[in-house]
């Protein structure tokens, strides 16, 4: 499987997986969603924040970057500078955002070549430090952040009593003949 194929399955991946999440948190209380469970953004909520905020920020620095500029509708959307910016106090605000960008990651992904994901990407960090990576390897860093936290989500909803079912990427696998 060429890398290129790779984000094209990830890219729906990782919408499936968020719909998932996302739906199953929506049978907590409010509360329970932003009760401090100890998990490195403190809450489910916290959590969820913390993954809209840093794929904000990462297609911010992409369509800052002149191949992709216009590939990328960020209007309207928050602009976090930090991973611990809370987009939205409530899941009921939260999730629209989330699924605009699951929306514009399968767009953006779909639209790349090989030749875009060998381009070098220059950025800086939210600290301000000059960053150098290769889009294949930011794109790779993103789908496996997600993954990251979605997992810490699904181990606290589990400790919270609802259970997210099936989230293998195997699942979303077609068998070959």
């Amino acid at each position: 499987m060429s890398s290129l194929d790779h984000f094209r399955l990830m890219a729906p991946y990782n919408a499936w997986m968020n719909t998932k999440i996302y739906d199953t948190a929506e049978r907590l209380t409010a509360e329970e969603l932003a009760r401090d469970r100890n998990a490195f953004f403190g809450s489910i909520l916290g959590t969820l924040n913390h993954l809209v905020a840093s794929d904000l920020i990462w297609f911010g620095r992409l369509a800052g970057h002149p191949p992709f500029a216009g590939r990328i509708d960020l209007a309207g959307l928050p602009q976090p500078t930090s991973v611990r910016f809370a987009v939205a106090e409530e899941l009921s605000g939260l999730r629209p955002i989330r699924e605009r960008i699951d929306r514009l990651v399968i767009g953006f992904v779909d639209g790349l070549s090989d030749a875009d994901i060998a381009e070098a990407l220059d950025y800086r960090r939210t600290d301000g430090t000059r960053q150098h990576k290769v889009l294949a390897s930011v794109l790779s860093h993103i789908f496996n952040h997600q993954t990251h936290h979605r997992g810490q989500v699904t181990t606290l909803l589990t400790q919270a009593g609802v259970d997210v079912g099936v989230t293998d990427l195997l699942a979303l696998i077609p068998d070959v003949d």
